[in-house]
């Protein structure tokens, strides 16, 4: 009896699998069937804010065909500019713009991230589905009140609820524009010109020429791109979102107000990453793998009981009262600026392009480097002095609120200028670390990098604005050149007699030169300092 019992539930399960099976095998047939229509899309149907929304995905090589920029949309032709893609603004317009202008110099880049990296990813785009009837106020799709008989999105529901369907894409009926993702569109456009003819234009912003190509041996070279590779990328998919450009039950102007409505918030609540956010999440650039790395394991930085944190990780500045030594962002820019001498490749080949992740024998000669730096770094006595002393007292200026040292070290832009001289000084002039720093100690014990707000200090009109009675970040380049001077790392005449000049600019303010005893002087009294010993 137990047996037949245990037979019977075992020929049960078993047609409930096979029945399982056959079901869908037959809806493997029906998607089949009706997705080799290719004026159909398999979509799923969502709903949020009262506007519906159809999300499937295309391959690229559709995208870049059947997309179009939202500038050509019919209702702003008007206004529209065929050379660049843009709608033209003038008090006519103005009210009609959905779109910020195109920036054809991002094109280039983004077409060599697409083909050079493997790992490449682009999120969905949002598209608004047109008809021809929508421009036609005397089509029968309008009522006599000028409202809409029906949406410009034709979905046919393939569940019983109506969430699953086929949206109608026909290219006799239906026209498609990019409402965010128009820079995805431009990039995805460029790729495919570059596969089919092996060579793309730059341009510049406003979509004239360059006076460069990109073309396929390139990437070939300089990236190892295997052209089997390339022919392959026009099959990838990415995600679409579908609206209709005018709902059934809407007038032109009402609809017009709703796709604007749209783009405005999805910009909106898009909000970028900050420069911080970015270096911490950063897989791909050397200088931040680095930069986090030694953040979190260096003596000098790393969290421990009872102190408090020595690094700001969002912000990319320190205010005057804040406890912290540095930044995250401040720490990649030193990582850059110093370890960018050894290894230049780890940066990208051009502005815009996303680097590639050096090797991890090659990351982690580049951590044990840049944890050399700060083995050194904190050697300087005004870091000793963070054993028994907070950083506020050390980085105001003597002027400010419970006074200060002035101290130049405590400042993200004087930390990276040291870095980058340092940089130099050992990767392409040969220095010894260790001797750069006996001098830096001596230099840090006479008082060289304190009271950077007064006239005797070296970095007074450099680093800090008497005018503005404030740290100036333009004087970065200035800094890391002077520091290079007095270690004795610039021996040319020319080059001396170009760094005083620059010296005697930054100190003059308001057509006044203030020499080194805080006297006004002759431009050309301002002199160099002596080099360390």
């Amino acid at each position: 009896m137990q047996d037949s019992t245990s037979d019977l539930t075992s020929d049960i399960a078993r047609e409930y699998l096979e029945r399982e099976s056959k079901e869908k095998q037959v809806l493997s047939l029906l998607l089949d069937k009706f997705l080799e229509k290719k004026d159909q899309i398999l979509v799923q149907k969502t709903e949020m804010g009262g506007t519906e929304a159809y999300i499937g995905s295309v391959t690229l090589e559709w995208f870049a065909s059947r997309v179009h920029f939202a500038s050509g949309l019919p209702l702003l032709q008007k206004k529209y500019n065929p050379d660049t893609d843009n709608i033209e603004i003038d008090a006519d317009s103005i009210d009609e713009i959905q779109q910020r202008p195109l920036d054809w110099s991002r094109q280039a880049p983004l077409v060599q991230y697409l083909a050079a990296r493997h790992n490449h990813k682009f999120p969905a785009v949002l598209v608004v589905i047109n008809q021809s009837w929508v421009d036609n106020v005397k089509a029968s799709e309008w009522d006599e009140k000028g409202q809409a008989r029906k949406s410009t999105t034709d979905f046919t529901p393939l569940d019983k609820d109506g969430k699953v369907g086929l949206l109608n894409v026909s290219e006799e009926n239906v026209s498609i524009y990019a409402l965010d993702g128009q820079h995805r569109l431009m990039g995805v456009q460029g790729l495919i010109e570059l596969i089919k003819t092996g060579k793309l234009q730059r341009y510049k912003k406003d979509k004239t020429a360059d006076d460069s190509l990109i073309t396929v041996s390139d990437l070939i070279n300089q990236y190892q791109v295997d052209s089997g590779y390339l022919q392959s990328l026009p099959k990838e998919k990415i995600g679409i979102e579908f609206i209709c450009a005018v709902a059934a039950g809407e007038t032109r102007i009402q609809a017009r107000r709703r796709v604007r409505s749209v783009f405005v918030h999805v910009n909106l609540m898009a909000a970028p990453l900050t420069k911080g956010q970015l270096a911490q999440l950063n897989e791909d650039d050397g200088f931040a793998i680095v930069a986090r790395k030694i953040a979190v394991s260096h003596p000098l930085l790393e969290q421990k009981p009872n102190r408090n944190p020595r690094v700001n990780w969002n912000s990319s500045t320190v205010a005057a009262n804040s406890t912290v030594l540095t930044t995250l962002q401040a720490l990649q820019d030193m990582s850059e600026r110093y370890l960018g001498q050894k290894f230049p490749h780890w940066k990208p080949l051009e502005k815009g392009l996303i680097p590639m992740r050096p090797e991890n024998e090659e990351l982690e000669q580049g951590i044990e480097e840049f944890k050399q730096l700060f083995d050194n770094l904190a050697t300087l006595p005004s870091y000793k002095i963070l054993e028994h002393e907070d950083t506020p007292v050390l980085r105001r200026f003597s002027f400010e609120k419970d006074g200060g040292e002035g101290n130049m070290l405590f400042r993200p832009v004087a930390q990276v200028a040291l870095a980058q001289a340092v940089g130099f000084l050992v990767f392409k002039k040969g220095f010894s670390l260790t001797n750069i720093f006996k001098k830096l100690r001596k230099f840090d014990r006479e008082g060289g990098f304190s009271g950077m707000e007064f006239p005797q200090s070296l970095w007074y009109g450099v680093l800090y604005d008497p005018n503005k009675k404030r740290v100036q970040v333009a004087g970065r380049e200035l800094a890391a050149k002077l520091l290079i001077y007095i270690l004795g790392g610039i021996q040319e005449q020319i080059e001396r007699a170009e760094l005083r000049k620059a010296l005697a600019d930054a100190r003059t303010v308001e057509n006044q030169t203030i020499g080194f005893d805080g006297k006004l002087v002759e431009p050309k009294e301002v002199g160099l300092p002596s080099i360390l010993n």
